[in-house]
């Protein structure tokens, strides 16, 4: 095993390690080595590369890690990865970094722990901490009051930007972000924000409700996905949360904001591909739980499946009398499967991004109607085409018509159903590939043998 070095043994200063080689060295008792590759990197090169270990060499990796060291790590590690860390090694050795942590990264992690472990945890923190926690788990799952940090300085319309400046150097070390400032009346009520920047350039004695701007905020029952891609979107460093009388209560920060997404992302990505997603790496995932990720989905489809099935038997006589036309069912059927497929993945990226919303069910069916329409007409023509030359003339048309029908069909269904879907609470990806291509099956199928009977006269 070879650890790449960025010095001499003596002094050795470990550059970069990977993670087979940091569970190798725990593996063999090389303890000492394994330290001091660990505290040679910095603290989110640590969290990486414990995130990707297996959950027993890293919780002796964090083990060896320093008290102060250990606390920012435990901060950049994956809720997940805090997890295992908490059941190896006791709810009193994480103590300290649990309390370290923002309140909205605690209740994440406070979601993912048993009920028992989790009171346990909350109960060593400092009162303060404890109550800033309840405020965030106060709100429901999936919203982005869960998801805000409570902790944020603010100044005051009525002030000058130097006692504005006074107040964040002042409580500026307890709050997740000082480079935006929300700006607020005596009954704390959101008026505007102010950068930093401007603070520290300002005259001392101009007013901040000369300074401010118009703020872009959320209100804590927005769903969190939703308002974290405008976050992203709009390219904001700390977006105030307010609640519905309009009261400043938090900061949703552009960190927290790109780990919304991208958790949204992989879900989104996993549903896709009829599975859940892995809470570990690929490779230190056990045989069970990859299993359970994917057996859940496989039973759906394969119950769902059964309608294709169905579908050939009523046509059994057509096919009988006809036998050239199952030669192109595995040719249909995946022409309608990817079709509806990408609808379905183009909307549900829409969706997410706010460029669609369930009102625009009808203008969404009408252009993705459109797209299969036009779609199926060139594919239509290639395949009437080279049905027509191969076997006959009649044999292309079915084909021809068929392709035109099912590309029309999958389009618009499959670009409506996430709407569907989100119309019913229900995770868009949820209805994407998996279910699209089944659907579109079964359907396409039908109206396969409905044009072959008409045209063919059987």
């Amino acid at each position: 095993m070879t650890v790449t070095p960025a010095a001499t043994v003596d002094t050795v200063t470990y550059a970069t390690i990977e993670p087979n080689e940091l569970d190798e060295l725990i593996s063999d008792g090389d303890l000492g080595v394994a330290a001091s590759a660990l505290s040679a990197l910095p603290p989110g090169e640590i969290a990486a590369l414990l995130d990707r270990l297996p959950h027993k060499p890293r919780g002796v990796a964090f083990r060896l890690l320093p008290k102060d060291l250990a606390v920012e790590v435990f901060d950049d590690l994956s809720p997940n990865s805090q997890h295992r860390l908490i059941e190896d090694l006791g709810t009193v050795e994480v103590a300290a970094a649990f309390d370290n942590l923002d309140p909205d990264d605690r209740a994440e992690l406070l979601d993912e722990l048993p009920a028992g472990v989790a009171r346990a945890l909350v109960q060593q923190l400092t009162p303060e901490e404890r109550d800033a926690t309840a405020v965030v788990l106060g709100y429901p799952r999936g919203s982005v009051g869960r998801r805000m940090s409570p902790e944020v300085v603010h100044a005051r319309r009525d002030e000058s930007a130097s006692a504005a400046l006074a107040r964040v150097k002042e409580r500026g070390h307890a709050a997740e972000t000082i480079y935006t400032v929300p700006v607020i009346d005596d009954s704390r009520v959101l008026c505007g924000v102010v950068s930093l920047r401007d603070l520290l350039l300002a005259d001392p004695d101009e007013p901040i409700a000369a300074m401010m701007s118009k703020p872009m905020y959320a209100v804590v029952d927005d769903h969190a996905e939703a308002t974290a891609q405008r976050c992203l979107d709009r390219g904001i460093l700390a977006m105030p949360v307010v609640d519905r009388d309009h009261r400043l209560v938090g900061v949703l920060t552009i960190d927290d904001a790109v780990a919304v997404v991208e958790q949204a992302r992989d879900t989104d990505e996993a549903r896709a591909g009829a599975r859940e997603p892995l809470r570990e790496p690929y490779l230190y995932a056990s045989i069970l739980s990859i299993t359970r990720a994917r057996i859940v989905w496989l039973f759906i489809l394969a119950v769902s499946a059964i309608l294709t099935v169905n579908v050939l038997e009523i046509f059994e006589g057509t096919l009988e009398q006809k036998v050239a036309l199952a030669l192109f069912i595995p040719l249909l059927t995946g022409i309608g499967g990817n079709t509806g497929s990408q609808a379905a993945t183009t909307v549900t990226r829409a969706l997410a991004t706010d460029d669609v919303a369930t009102r625009d069910v009808l203008r969404v069916a009408v252009k993705e109607m459109r797209v299969g329409l036009t779609m199926g007409s060139l594919l239509g023509v290639v395949g009437f085409g080279v049905a027509a030359l191969v076997y006959e003339m009649s044999i292309g048309a079915v084909i021809g018509l068929t392709i035109v029908s099912i590309c029309t069909m999958a389009a618009t269904v499959g670009g409506v159903m996430p709407l569907v879907a989100k119309a019913l609470h229900v995770d868009p990806a949820v209805f994407s590939t998996p279910f699209i291509s089944t659907f579109c099956d079964a359907t396409g199928l039908i109206i396969y043998f409905s044009i072959a009977k008409a045209v063919l006269g059987i």
